[in-house]
């Protein structure tokens, strides 16, 4: 069973990234902005970093926040639309005309 736990995230809006400190290091998801929605476009991660487990629940933060500020969210990335197809609860966040 996949554990869940609360990630610490921080909105650095000024890069436009979700940012968390791991221990191996730095992990952001990089995003835009229009109108009620939020586009998510890239994930970079430390060099030896391959946690898929701990990617995921970063990207089920991030889901939440979205959820909290009312956002559609638009995955970009091949990864996050990978996610969206695991996790089919979040198919709501997807905007009108959006399919997976």
């Amino acid at each position: 069973m996949e554990s869940s736990f609360i990630i610490e995230i921080k909105d650095n809006t000024f890069a436009r990234q979700f940012e968390t400190i791991t221990d191996k290091g730095l992990v952001t998801v990089e995003y835009s902005f229009q109108e009620k929605k939020i586009f998510l476009t890239k994930i970079s991660v430390p060099d030896s970093f391959d946690d898929e487990v701990f990617i995921s629940n970063l990207l089920k933060e991030i889901m939440a926040i979205a959820i909290e500020r009312k956002l559609k969210v638009v995955p970009i990335l091949p990864k996050i639309v990978v996610f969206f197809k695991k996790n089919p609860i979040y198919k709501e966040l997807l905007p009108p005309g959006i399919r997976l």
